[in-house]
């Protein structure tokens, strides 16, 4: 397979060449990859497949962005605010289409010029869509007739398109270089199971509980560590990722989930744009917007909506039911002082920390049940 070029344009790439001779993971149907687009297509198609396994099958989808998920979702119902903005019907849409719709949904702005990734065949209906969003290519493990031919017309030929060998198993062991040294260590191949959520503190947890933080635990595993993430009915509404500070990671993607929310609120919905505006600057509008600015006149065909302060304190609280997962120990309290307040009821992490008891507790005082892996998902 050869390589557009290394991790920047100005870096050449050798051909990519298989570690067993014969085995090829993946294969080129349409256009020509970088350094990064494997790295993410690679990345992306691991986290697809390995959610759609630990829940028994579901279809899932994934929105990547330099090698981290922007977005990850399961098929599901998709909300009006998200079937407005992209111009699609809510009702009727398809397993694939809802799932990659939701995944990116999570967080388009930084869904622009995404990778996508299926868990499952990329149909009709997904290609139309994917034809109308800025994207860089797409790894799933088949296409429907006439699906290819129609992606392959996307950003003049260019796009990328990846078929994934669901068969394909890796070695058990992986190996980088770095600075002339070679790095060899066992394959991170432990199960995502719900065995693996062992309440400490809190209620039992119910089957939709398990569904989000098992998917919240596959989306950890291919983002940047440090990381974090929060789940809401199968999607992942605020993602963490390569913070050094755990708490950070936090915060960071707990106000993703909170503008997430707040895009739903019908003040937001009601901004009313010029037919010209394009969709992404609607989007980029939609948060600045909810950050204290108001579009420019030119860009509206009606004033913008107020929204208050009290609005939006009395809208965020009705944020609930959202999962919360962590690569690594909560070593601090404040990494659930700070979930609480987007609307967390679960949190699944490894424990271990010397300060697990103080977690513990402050699960309790907020109701929120603690579930112990005793497994670290660092990815780096």
């Amino acid at each position: 397979m050869k390589l557009r070029y290394g991790m920047n344009p100005h870096q050449t790439a050798a051909p990519v060449v298989p570690v067993r001779p014969g085995e090829v993971p993946v294969r080129v149907l349409n256009g020509e990859p970088s350094y990064i687009n494997l790295l993410d297509a690679l990345n992306a198609w691991q986290l697809v497949g390995e959610a759609s396994r630990a829940l028994g099958g579901q279809v899932a989808a994934a929105s990547f962005k330099h090698v981290s998920p922007a977005g990850a979702a399961l098929a599901g119902p998709v909300d009006e605010a998200a079937a407005e903005l992209h111009g699609v019907g809510p009702a009727g849409l398809g397993a694939v289409t809802s799932a990659y719709l939701r995944a990116r949904d999570a967080d388009p702005k930084s869904s622009y010029g995404d990778f996508a990734a299926l868990s499952h065949p990329v149909d009709a209906e997904l290609a139309e869509l994917l034809a109308t969003v800025v994207c860089d290519g797409i790894i799933a493990p088949d296409y429907h007739p006439g699906v290819v031919e129609r992606l392959g017309r996307k950003k003049g030929g260019r796009f990328l398109v990846l078929a994934a060998d669901p068969a394909y198993r890796p070695p058990a062991r992986e190996a980088r270089q770095v600075y002339g040294l070679r790095l060899e260590q066992e394959r991170d191949q432990v199960d995502l199971t719900p065995e693996l959520l062992r309440p400490a503190a809190g209620e039992e947890l119910d089957p939709a509980a398990v569904t989000d933080l098992l998917l919240g635990l596959a989306v950890l595993r291919y983002t940047q560590s440090n990381s974090v993430c929060y789940v809401r009915d199968g999607v992942t509404v605020g993602i963490g990722a390569g913070q050094q500070s755990r708490v950070d990671c936090t915060r960071l993607a707990g106000a993703k989930a909170d503008l997430w929310w707040l895009r739903r609120h019908p003040a937001v919905r009601a901004l009313e744009f010029r037919p010209e505006v394009r969709r992404q600057d609607r989007i980029n509008w939609q948060l600045r917007h909810l950050e204290g600015e108001t579009p420019a006149a030119d860009l509206l065909a009606a004033p913008a909506p107020e929204l208050t302060d009290r609005q939006r304190s009395l809208w965020l609280a009705g944020l609930t039911d959202v999962r919360f997962t962590s690569d690594g120990a909560l070593p601090f309290r404040d990494n659930v002082d700070h979930a609480a307040r987007h609307g967390v009821t679960h949190i699944a992490e490894p424990g271990g920390s010397v300060r697990s008891a103080e977690v513990e507790q402050a699960c309790r005082e907020h109701g929120i049940t603690l579930a112990r892996t005793g497994l670290r998902l660092f990815h780096h």
